[in-house]
């Protein structure tokens, strides 16, 4: 039934696409960025344990792909490569 937990172990509603905005994904990205600054070292599930309560349960791999995200985008300034360069020494 549309918008009751199916699913064993399954808490609440399964958030919905059309309840992923803009705004909520800046907002996780902006809280991804401040947790990675302060924990430089922290892993993908120390972060969705430390800031996964402020959103909906579901949105757990959306921050474990910002977080995944943002370690890219720190990378690319030390070692001078881009999305493009990947695959592309063979």
């Amino acid at each position: 039934m549309l918008g009751k937990a199916d699913r064993p172990g399954a808490q609440g509603r399964a958030m919905r696409y059309r309840e992923d905005t803009p705004a909520e994904q800046a907002r996780a990205r902006a809280a991804v960025e401040a947790w990675r600054e302060a924990n430089p070292a922290g892993t993908c599930e120390e972060l969705a344990g430390a800031i996964g309560g402020q959103f909906h349960p579901d949105y757990a791999v959306v921050l474990r792909g910002f977080f995944f995200a943002a370690d890219r985008d720190q990378a690319r300034p030390v070692t001078g490569t881009t999305a493009q360069d990947a695959g592309t020494a063979r």
